[in-house]
């Protein structure tokens, strides 16, 4: 049932003085964008007639433009705390859609409503929850990033050793005026880096909240002079920061995952959306894991996983069975991290394991063992990965396949390219 109606939305911008509703979605690599437009404008914005060029959707150049428009979701409905009392700043989030209302392919958020909308009619929900960790590094006079951590603070630290916790806590404080349920928060394992968690939802609601989240995050760190990043791994010597996702299935108000007579606690379903996950999780990577920089995590022997792997002890493997805590079975994904365009991360995820649902695929290889494959360990590994397999294709679309190739691969190229400092000091003086 909506939470919301037009007449509300009229209502609310009303009363609360809105003067400015930005209308927001993500290009195929999850970054986000918006058309802002004045509260004058809203009749037309709630009719769905505000356009925009498609290029800024799909992110690659192309010689013929065309024009999409943005039907808002009603219930995304957001006004922003940390603007101005009066005149304040809303947005709401939309569907992009062709001039004859049709869903456009290259919208993420379409892409995960459609796969939602194939289990839905099987019975099933699908509830995700983001483990969300940051840097914060200081910023110089004139407001940019320097790589200087904001602090020397180390796990569960408070002030004045964690010099981030105001900035966390008024996050915490905004995320909750825009309706997140924060579970926790808390300095991280490194110097700078912090993590917030929120309660999971529903897989589209998921996906905006962790778009609005990283939103959210560096426009309040900028307030407390610090540059807020979710580079995967930003200090060589120091772990990254990853997005694990925590996963739940239910069917009929019933956890699917869950078995107590199982000696991990949890089904034979579970078990097969696991051996589905692991059977695409190679090609899936270049989404979960989109940069040069992502590699640098994986695998750099911090807790970060590398290999195809599951377990319901060990908390560093790819796969975690998680069946206590009072929120039932569930499965911890720990490889994608905040580069990830979270809509198509979700739905690979969801349609990969719903796919050993169906297939009723066995894991091959054991919990804890030694003998897992390894994930791709760079991004060009990760592109040859993605383009063989076929699965991926018919979920993403041909279009965003495409988007995410020519891109990657140009990335993978200008990275080659590169003389690095870590060459320059490894070289130069040598030879």
């Amino acid at each position: 049932m909506a939470r919301y109606t037009n007449m509300d939305i009229l209502k609310m911008v009303e009363e609360e003085d809105v003067e400015f509703i930005r209308l927001q979605f993500v290009d195929v690599f999850g970054m986000m964008k918006n058309l802002a437009v004045t509260s004058s404008q809203i009749e037309k914005i709630l009719a769905g007639r505000c356009n925009f060029e498609g290029t800024e959707l799909e992110c690659i150049h192309r010689d013929v433009h065309r024009e999409y428009f943005l039907k808002p979701i009603l219930d995304t409905f957001e006004i922003f705390p940390w603007r101005p009392q009066q005149g304040k700043v809303a947005r709401l989030f939309c569907n992009v859609v062709d001039s004859e209302n049709h869903p456009v392919e290259t919208d993420s958020r379409y892409v995960l409503q459609k796969v939602l909308s194939e289990i839905e009619k099987e019975g099933y929900t699908f509830h995700v929850g983001p483990e969300c960790e940051f840097f914060l590094f200081k910023t110089d006079e004139e407001g940019e990033p320097t790589t200087e951590l904001s602090d020397q603070g180390e796990c569960f630290d408070i002030g004045p050793v964690d010099t981030g916790e105001n900035a966390r806590r008024e996050m915490v404080m905004f995320m909750e005026d825009m309706h997140f349920e924060v579970d926790s928060s808390y300095h991280s394992n490194e110097a700078g880096q912090h993590e917030i968690d929120f309660k999971y939802d529903n897989a589209v609601k998921t996906a905006d909240n962790i778009v609005t989240f990283k939103m959210l995050v560096r426009i309040v760190a900028r307030r407390h002079g610090y540059h807020a990043t979710f580079m995967p791994k930003p200090d060589s010597h120091l772990a990254g920061s990853g997005m694990h996702l925590n996963l739940s299935l239910e069917k009929e108000g019933n956890n699917v995952f869950e078995d107590a007579k199982d000696e991990n606690g949890i089904s034979k379903e579970g078990y097969y959306f696991i051996a589905g996950i692991l059977s695409h999780i190679e090609g899936m990577t270049l989404i979960n894991n989109p940069l040069v920089n992502s590699y640098k995590r994986l695998g750099s022997g911090f807790r970060a996983p590398f290999s195809e792997s599951w377990s319901a002890e060990k908390r560093d493997t790819l796969i975690r069975i998680a069946t206590k805590g009072g929120n039932g079975a569930r499965l911890e994904l720990r490889s994608p991290d905040g580069a990830m365009n979270p809509y198509l991360s979700i739905a690979l995820i969801l349609a990969a394991g719903m796919d050993g649902i169906r297939k009723k695929k066995e894991i091959k290889e054991t919990a804890d063992g030694s003998k897992e494959k390894q994930l791709p360990r760079t991004l060009e590994e990760a592109i040859e990965s993605f383009r063989k397999d076929d699965f991926i294709k018919g979920v993403l679309g041909e279009k965003i396949c495409e988007a995410y190739i020519t891109e990657k691969t140009k990335e993978w190229n200008e990275y080659m390219m590169n003389v690095s400092e870590w060459e320059l000091k490894k070289y130069l003086r040598k030879l």
